[in-house]
């Protein structure tokens, strides 16, 4: 995939003949969405690791379901501290740096993890993670959506099915690991470890140019207008109802993955070895479904190809539901994500066209803080409802998300076609 990236720090390079300019100029932007993809593939790693190692951590901690919460917590804490910290971080800091902070969050949450930490440790981490990523995704992907040639939809289609791909891996690797060596589950951190060290590696070397913004305006001026973003946010209606979708979609994404495994063992009889790597068949198939699905839904509007999406969706999850067999629910449960493969991006696309181009940082930092608290707080509930009634509680929630679900994309205002 070739594109041109257009940087203001880039050096002129008027003594170079232009197509050897031209060459660099697409062949450092490349490397830019490289960047971005494997960011996102990072956090595939670590969030696809919770689900497989929840029933190690429950066991390793000697702690309930319900205490699992502040896991979700703390990360929900993380991305209402980076939405609100993502308006004005801008006017002071470059896209380089602001990649380079989320980065670095995220390879030092992985540093603190192979070596066993006690749980209030082992939470924090969850924090540092949370907020790393919430910077580099949030930057990542107004960069990708606002790369100023065609295919938008393609490039946001590939970012986040790294992602998935992250997740995909992730699972295997976790269930590896614990399943080898028992109570040394932890080792697992070491892979992601690892991966977010090249992360920092591959931000410094493929965004160029300084960490300060050079404010020549002054300090003032840069509140006012971060002050001045926020309210044009709030503003628009758009913003409030994609941002209700999103919390939705994420809700259904982290309760889903988070407790199928422990779902699968009590319901289905499976064992941790076994249902450990049941989730990374609905990564899988979120994965597939960002790369396939991503194409007929901008050709046919984001619109009527994701309410279809959810309406097959939502068949899937009573397939899962109401057939008590490991291996339908694990064939179910693949198609689950790749129904809800296409909907992020997409997501991303109507909100790059929705909202003005001056505020798509903030508003897409505070839109990911309200998915994030779906992601924590509908997890959070179960881990509540799972103490005093057991897990079987999942499936009615998550098929009653994916109906709220579908109800708030159709809210959603409408946007004009695409023009590419």
């Amino acid at each position: 995939m070739e594109l041109s990236i257009r940087n203001g720090n880039d050096e002129d390079a008027t003594a170079e003949p232009a197509t050897n300019g031209t060459e660099v100029s697409v062949a450092h932007g490349n490397l830019k969405l490289f960047s971005a993809s494997f960011s996102f593939f990072v956090a595939g790693t670590n969030d696809g690791s919770i689900g497989a190692l929840l029933p190690y951590i429950l066991a390793s901690y000697k702690i309930g379901p319900g205490l699992v919460s502040v896991l979700y917590l703390a990360t929900f804490l993380a991305w209402l501290l980076a939405a609100l910290t993502n308006a004005p971080l801008p006017h002071h800091l470059t896209l380089r740096a602001l990649l380079t902070l989320g980065a670095t969050l995220q390879l030092l949450s992985q540093a603190l993890r192979p070596w066993n930490p006690p749980f209030p440790l082992y939470t924090f981490t969850f924090f540092l993670a949370g907020l790393g990523q919430a910077y580099q995704d949030a930057h990542a992907n107004t960069f990708v959506a606002s790369i100023p040639t065609s295919g938008t939809h393609n490039r946001l289609g590939l970012i986040h099915a790294m992602y998935g791909l992250g997740c995909l891996v992730s699972p295997f690797v976790a269930t590896g690991i614990a399943g080898m060596r028992d109570g040394r589950w932890m080792l697992f951190y070491v892979f992601p470890l690892g991966l977010s060290a090249v992360n920092v590696v591959l931000v410094l070397f493929a965004f160029s140019g300084p960490f300060i913004v050079d404010d020549r305006g002054g300090e003032r001026i840069s509140n006012r207008s971060a002050r001045q973003e926020i309210r044009t946010v709030f503003k628009s209606r758009g913003f409030w109802l994609l941002s209700l979708f999103y919390f939705f979609h994420i809700g259904v994404c982290s309760t889903t993955a988070g407790w199928v495994v422990e779902y699968l063992i009590h319901l289905r009889h499976g064992s941790p070895t076994t249902a450990g790597y049941i989730p990374s068949g609905f990564y899988s198939g979120l994965t597939l479904g960002r790369l396939l699905l991503a194409e007929p839904a901008h050709r046919y509007g984001e619109r009527p190809m994701l309410c279809l999406y959810t309406l097959l969706c939502f068949t899937s999850q009573l397939l899962f539901w109401l057939i008590p067999n490991l291996v339908s629910s694990a064939v179910a449960f693949s198609f689950i994500g790749f129904f809800l493969g296409p909907f992020f991006a997409a997501g991303i696309s109507v909100a790059s066209r929705l909202l003005p181009g001056h505020v798509q940082s903030a508003a897409l930092g505070m839109i990911f803080v309200t998915a994030q608290a779906g992601g924590a707080l509908f997890p959070s509930l179960i881990g509540a409802i799972a103490s005093a009634a057991g897990v079987k509680a999942l499936q009615p929630i998550v098929a009653g998300l994916i109906v709220l679900m579908g109800v708030s994309w159709v809210l959603v205002p409408k946007v004009e076609r695409h023009l590419e």
